[in-house]
């Protein structure tokens, strides 16, 4: 057995030839994308998980106490380590996927920054249990913070388990920060979804506690998964995408128009097999919609790109959830081609040529038209025309509607200059200040469902309910369990249409599931002011317009939208005057 201080000296080549896990040399160490890796107990996961990935398990059973602040325990079936490699890897910039600085144009595994274990072990108290299949024993490695407790032999079938308790028992400032136990689950739950859609080969197992959260056995493919995880009625809405070009492919499943969504939650992108938020790919794959779904709706979609190692760079961020394209435009084009195409396909379409742009345009799905709006007065509904009838108004000077410009902006002017509002933002903050009243009033109508409205619900967004139960009810949504993962929504409130209600609630169970306590309620009112805003796009009179300037001009902020997007922009007199050289 190697003490560390002689393994850092030995050189690279040697490091090769005895063990599986070396040191990386500084100049390579220093081209790796910096950062502190560990900052809450999803982190400790998604590095250990994506160990037992690279180390080629088929079974990974993750268990949790208090959310993993208290313990996280990874255990696989994979390759396992030998007593040299269960040594090393605690060190700085260990690693078993890098030899070379070439490597790292080409990366094929998920993880390789080699700072996993150090990192997690500095804050921590970890055991190490691991066992190679060509041993006949295996090795037990027991650290806390910095400081190696014991190493002895012990038992264990092949592979490895890691137990990491107590995080940051030796950093008090940092652990005050955390989250509640159920925000933390949250996040661990949708990052090990994300996972087991890109591995459905392999078992994944999580209990938190005494309760099992969920038990996916392995499946034959991602169909399976995605029933396994969201349930029949999400598959059957969905189509399949399977296209290949140049060396790049790019497969998976999305919606059928005109089913969706009204936030991009569920739009899941994996690239290599790797989890990613990209705006390429979600650019891409909501202009291939467009036109197809209904107003404000957006596509679910589970998609995987495998393009060629050296045309993307994944050393650009430090928890690698980004990545850069070497050539951005082909992989905007394969994705939208692959699903438009999937699409126009479903639709008993077999080919529209580039050029007939119009004849194209014919095929699609024909918009429907936006569901009325409406405001709370704490006692009744009122619908559209009566939210912008001029009824009551202060005599007060507000600015002058001078006309709408693209049917999304509201043209304005006073005597210091032209205000350009965007309406759906300034509508949004006059109805989020009109329900606020209410909810401190206590008077959210609603109304039952004529017929139970059913629905299923992925195991984050059964988390996300459990959580959120309370508010969800105040705010006027009665969901009850039927079993399993299926639901049943029975009341909603009175500012929604039946056949809009669900929907309106699948969105708010994803929006306020990762907020925090204190920030939950205003994030659900604002998100429905937003479901009920007008729209960019709708042409509005001037009857409405002159309204929803002066019921603007008489709320708290006229300057930003509760979800903080600026409201509108001001074009100062004396920048007009200067333009024309008055």
């Amino acid at each position: 057995m190697y003490r560390f201080s002689e393994i850092g000296n030995v050189s690279l080549d040697f490091c090769i030839l005895m063990n599986k896990i070396i040191i990386l040399p500084k100049e390579i160490s220093q081209k790796i994308a910096a950062g502190e890796v560990i900052e809450r107990p999803f982190s400790v996961v998604k590095e250990l998980v994506e160990n037992s990935m690279d180390a080629d398990a088929s079974e990974v059973a993750i268990e949790l106490l208090q959310g993993g602040k208290k313990l996280i325990s990874v255990t696989d079936n994979g390759q396992g380590m030998s007593r040299e490699d269960s040594l090393v890897c605690f060190q700085r910039h260990s690693t078993s996927k890098i030899f070379k600085e070439d490597d790292l144009n080409q990366i094929a595994t998920l993880g390789f920054r080699g700072e996993a274990l150090p990192s997690i072990s500095a804050v921590s108290r970890v055991v190490l249990k691991t066992c190679e299949k060509k041993e006949e024993k295996g090795t037990l490695v027991e650290r806390e913070g910095e400081k190696l407790v014991r190493v002895s032999d012990i038992a264990f079938p092949q592979g490895t388990g890691v137990e990491v308790r107590d995080l940051f028992f030796n950093l008090p400032a940092r652990k005050k920060f955390l989250r509640s136990d159920k925000s933390e689950l949250s996040q661990i739950v949708k990052f090990l979804t994300q996972i087991a859609l890109a591995y459905p080969g392999v078992r994944f197992s999580l209990t938190h506690g005494n309760r099992v959260v969920f038990n996916y056995p392995s499946v034959r493919g991602l169909r399976e998964r995605i029933f396994q995880i969201y349930g029949k009625s999400l598959l059957e809405n969905l189509i399949e995408v399977n296209h290949e070009e140049h060396e790049r492919r790019l497969y998976g499943y999305a919606s059928c128009p005109p089913s969706g969504r009204r936030d991009r939650s569920r739009q899941i992108f994996f690239v290599n097999k790797r989890s990613v938020k990209d705006k390429i790919l979600q650019a891409a794959l909501n202009q291939a919609y467009r036109g197809f779904l209904e107003k404000d709706h957006f596509a679910e979609a589970f998609l995987f790109l495998s393009i060629p190692y050296t045309e993307v760079d994944v050393n650009v961020h430090p928890a690698k959830a980004e990545v850069r394209f070497k050539d951005s435009r082909p992989i905007f084009l394969l994705v939208h081609r692959s699903v438009e195409q999937s699409v126009l396909k479903q639709m008993g379409i077999k080919q529209i040529y580039p050029s007939q742009h119009e004849e194209k345009a014919s095929y699609r799905i024909e918009e429907k038209s936006l569901s009325p709006l409406f405001k709370y007065t704490g006692e009744s509904r009122v619908e559209v025309e009566d939210l912008f009838t001029p009824f009551g108004r202060e005599e007060k000077a507000y600015p002058r509607v001078l006309g709408q410009y693209l049917d999304t902006y509201i043209v304005a002017s006073d005597d210091e200059g032209i205000l350009i509002i965007d309406q759906h933002n300034a509508h949004e903050r006059v109805l989020f200040e009109k329900y606020d009243e209410t909810d401190q009033e206590k008077r959210w109508p609603r109304k039952l469902t004529l017929l139970p409205v059913l629905f299923e619900l992925s195991s984050s967004q059964v988390l996300s309910f459990e959580n959120n139960r309370p508010l969800l009810e105040e705010a006027g949504f009665r969901v009850e369990n039927m079993g399993g993962k299926s639901f049943v929504l029975k009341e909603y409130p009175d500012i929604f249409k039946e056949e809009e209600a669900k929907e309106i609630f699948l969105s708010l169970i994803e929006e306020i599931k990762e907020e925090r306590i204190k920030d939950k309620k205003k994030k659900l009112l604002a998100t429905l002011a937003c479901k009920t805003a007008v729209k960019a796009g709708e042409p509005l009179s001037f009857e409405k317009m002159n309204y929803l300037v002066e019921e603007l001009f008489k709320t708290s902020n006229s300057s930003l939208c509760p979800h903080g997007r600026p409201i509108m922009i001001k074009i100062d007199r004396r920048e007009i005057e200067k333009g024309v050289g008055r």
